[in-house]
């Protein structure tokens, strides 16, 4: 007889910058969040869909979890909190390098009100020296009952086989979400606006990037010459951010539309003619209107 079908739900959380989006495109093998060496970059939840021929695994990625300074703060914060009562599993990452923090206490605290099975992953083991590794599994184990505790390296793919193999154990039965060359439920436009966000991240200095959204305007394919047309506009908060979005003479927005451009054509397999616009919409982050309109929301839809 044939084993029964796998399939559920599982929630990546953690504090900012921990690795949370690097492990799920790791897993999935193909870019779906964005990343970056700053914190707070994911600011929606993030369905990343792996599937084999024996189960299916529906990854949330949220965004991490932190004491807010505005409204966009408070309805990511919310955002991951609420996930972890919707899941049938929740995969706690935390920093090797970096260690304990007051915030991972205050996401344990949370942890204790769910009912789902918690991993603690060990994350950026490749940082650290392996003697590091034990008292600082010791310290979480003495605050929380994991389930499991995986040591890994995202960025690196060590043990991420061994994650998923233990993930397999505690998926219950159930049915096949979605096709199985469907990797996630996001739309292409809202990928495309995250690609041209990372890529701002990246290129911009600190006071820059939280004040940035990125709306995508248009997006229309032109068949007949093989092109996909985007225009999108690039909010900030203040006319000095657009002066550092846009650069002398345009240089720094041409440098953002050239690595966005060339990440979007290997997503969409087609020639893409981007064009950027930037627009200042002051303290947007803290006005509720703004936020839904450019896609944030503290409800899980």
């Amino acid at each position: 007889m044939s084993k029964p079908f796998k399939s559920g739900f599982a929630a990546i959380v953690g504090r900012p910058n921990v690795g949370k989006s690097t492990l799920l495109n790791r897993v999935l093998g193909q870019k779906i969040a964005i990343m970056s060496d700053k914190a707070q970059t994911t600011r929606n939840k993030i369905h990343g869909i792996y599937t084999t021929d024996s189960e299916q695994v529906v990854f949330i990625d949220t965004p991490g979890i932190h004491k807010p300074k505005h409204m966009l703060g408070q309805m990511m914060t919310s955002l991951a909190l609420a996930t972890l009562n919707e899941v049938d599993l929740v995969l706690f990452l935390i920093d090797a390098e970096q260690g304990y923090g007051r915030g991972d206490q205050f996401i344990i605290d949370f942890l204790k009100k769910t009912n789902a099975p918690v991993f603690l992953i060990v994350n950026k083991i490749d940082k650290v020296h392996p003697d590091q590794l034990l008292p600082l599994i010791d310290r979480y184990r003495n605050l929380y009952t994991f389930k499991e505790i995986i040591p890994v390296s995202a960025l690196q793919g060590q043990n991420v086989a061994t994650l998923m193999e233990q993930i397999g154990e505690y998926l219950p039965e159930g049915p096949k979400y979605y096709p199985d060359d469907q990797i996630t439920d996001h739309p292409e436009r809202f990928i495309v606006a995250e690609l041209i966000r990372e890529k701002i991240l990246h290129l911009t200095r600190d006071e820059v990037p939280h004040a940035i959204a990125v709306v995508i305007d248009k997006m229309k394919e032109d068949e007949k010459r093989h092109l996909t047309e985007i225009q999108a506009t690039i909010m900030v908060e203040r006319t000095s951010q657009k002066g550092i979005i846009i650069g002398k003479s345009g240089s720094m927005l041409k440098e953002i539309g050239t690595l966005a451009r060339k990440e979007i054509e290997a997503l969409i397999g087609s020639k893409v003619f981007l064009e950027l616009w930037v627009k200042v919409d002051k303290n947007w982050r803290d006005k509720e209107e703004e936020l839904k309109n450019f896609g944030y929301t503290s409800q899980n839809d």
